[in-house]
């Protein structure tokens, strides 16, 4: 009979999302009158930008003629595509890339955890605490980690707490690890890190011969001028950091899945005889192994992101995600509840009231406001205590969610 991956029984429960998912169609059924309010999941509700939809819609018309039909494209993306994000994205930053050092893919989510398939199963990993649930997850399932503790701890992962204390940044491994994840704007905290933190970091891997995982999904949100919307931003970063970004929450892509990641030549492993390796060559032979590549009319799409109609209204559904934030936060503190985020992210980090625990409190609003957002616990032991709210809703259930909140909090 056929062995099955026993990595995957060590895992603690189910992903979080299926878990919240089963117990909000639970109360709907027994409850099919409430009118439930989705601010959990970071899924967007707005329509793609109508430059987007139309460039998607031009490319799916071009699969019907035999001129500009398009069948298998380049696994890691077309040039065009690639050479706009470079032009219009990373160039304004400062930052100059090749265009063989980036690839386009699906999603950020399976990249983060594709990437894995490239390094060595005897490094070791630094994860933050509390943080998105996907790093750690797929760690335990290709069998990097030992069991979980009673508190959630894998063994064999290195854990950097991210509280109120140290401002939801974590302090720098003291021990010898050789990955290291790096999420910012943060998710779920929704915090963000400046310049001089990000320096720490990479100068901290270039010392130690560290590479940094920069998940840098929600950069667009970003309203902080001083705030860095890339890694490589810092000097030094193109030698230790890879980079990945979404085009799922920057413009409404979650349906439609199409992500990138950044691996400059010069990031360095070193091979079981000690020989150094680029990283970027074994990310080019997997891509094109394994995957044959984001479909065409999807990445017309995202390159119509980018033209000067596409960025001016996407940046707008933008700002509407993010005009949501600031009536979750500034509504919830009226009630005196503690909030973290929503300014340069579109999350909320809150403290959960009277100190109830996570999921206590995701009851809580479920049952008693018909709102539902996200347990901390489900990102991290020490996300316990707090809660997550996204911004990623209409208008009209935002306002109607806070108030019903702000009615029963008071």
């Amino acid at each position: 009979m056929a062995k099955i991956n026993d990595n995957y029984l060590k895992l603690k429960a189910g992903y979080l999302f299926p878990e919240i998912g089963r117990r909000v169609r639970e109360f709907s059924a027994a409850n099919p009158a409430a009118k439930v309010i989705r601010l959990g999941i970071g899924d967007v509700t707005r329509p793609l930008a109508p430059a987007v939809l139309k460039a998607f819609h031009d490319a799916v018309d071009d699969l019907a003629t035999t001129d500009k039909f398009a069948g298998y494209g380049p696994e890691q993306g077309y040039d065009w595509l690639i050479n706009a994000i470079i032009e219009k994205s990373y160039k304004p930053l400062g930052v100059s890339l090749k265009t063989e050092e980036m690839f386009i893919s699906d999603g950020s989510k399976c990249d983060c955890a594709n990437i894995l398939d490239i390094f060595g199963m005897d490094n070791v990993v630094a994860i933050g605490d509390p943080v998105y649930p996907v790093y750690n997850d797929t760690n335990v399932m290709i069998g990097r980690t030992g069991e979980a503790d009673d508190k959630g701890y894998y063994a064999n992962v290195v854990y950097l707490p991210c509280t109120e204390a140290n401002g939801f940044i974590p302090s720098l491994p003291t021990q010898k690890v050789d990955i290291i994840y790096l999420c910012f704007p943060n998710n779920p905290t929704g915090t963000v890190a400046s310049k001089a933190e990000l320096k720490k970091w990479v100068d901290y891997a270039n010392a130690n011969d560290c590479v940094i995982f920069f998940d840098a999904a929600y950069e667009a949100f970003i309203t902080n001028p001083e705030i860095p919307h890339s890694i490589y931003e810092i000097e030094g970063a193109k030698k230790c950091a890879i980079e990945f970004r979404s085009f799922s929450k920057t413009a409404g892509f979650t349906g439609v899945r199409c992500g990138l990641v950044v691996v400059p030549e010069e990031v360095m492993g070193t091979t079981s005889t000690g020989e150094r390796y680029s990283f970027n060559k074994l990310w080019l032979r997997r891509t094109t192994t394994k995957f044959n590549g984001a479909s065409y009319p999807v990445q017309r799409a995202a390159a119509a992101v980018y033209s000067e109609e596409g960025w001016k209204q996407t940046k707008e559904i933008i700002d509407y995600y993010m005009e949501n934030a600031r009536i979750i936060r500034e509504g919830l503190r009226e009630v005196g509840v503690t909030c973290f985020g929503g300014v340069d992210a579109p999350y909320i980090w809150l403290k959960t009231p009277g100190g109830m625990t996570s999921w206590d409190f995701f009851d809580k609003l479920l049952t008693e406001c018909n709102v539902v957002g996200t347990p901390g616990s489900g990102f991290g032991p020490s996300g316990e205590g707090y809660f997550r709210l996204s911004a990623f809703g209409h208008r009209e259930n935002v306002i109607e969610a806070v108030e019903r909140i702000k009615k029963n909090l008071k």
